[in-house]
């Protein structure tokens, strides 16, 4: 852990960059890595409220839990199989990593 930088984690993934190559963000969840720059996260944050827009299956008792909703990744060949309760977590991940990296460079760029 000493080499890497942890930019934000919660109960279901982590936001971190390696010491030695700051350019690229590293987010892990459910086993899963993307090395991902600002404006990748951006887009993929916003395939994700795409996605929570949608309707689940109306009758349905698990419609928290079920994986039966489909998020495009940032990489053009994968897709994620995920239920509501996970957009959430990816969400509040993505949107925390977003949030810390542009006051950072919100504070570098207002003391130059």
């Amino acid at each position: 852990m000493d080499d890497i930088r942890i930019i934000f984690r919660n109960e279901f993934g982590i936001a971190f960059y390696w010491k030695s190559k700051k350019d690229k963000i590293q987010i892990v969840f459910r086993d899963t890595g993307f090395i991902l720059n600002l404006e990748e996260i951006k887009s993929f944050q916003k395939n994700v409220l795409n996605v929570q827009a949608e309707k689940c299956c109306s009758k349905c008792n698990y419609t928290r839990s079920c994986k039966n909703l489909l998020l495009k990744t940032p990489s053009s060949k994968i897709d994620l199989a995920v239920s509501l309760d996970e957009l959430g977590e990816i969400n509040e991940l993505l949107g925390a990593t977003i949030f810390k990296l542009e006051m950072k460079n919100y504070v570098n760029n207002s003391f130059n």
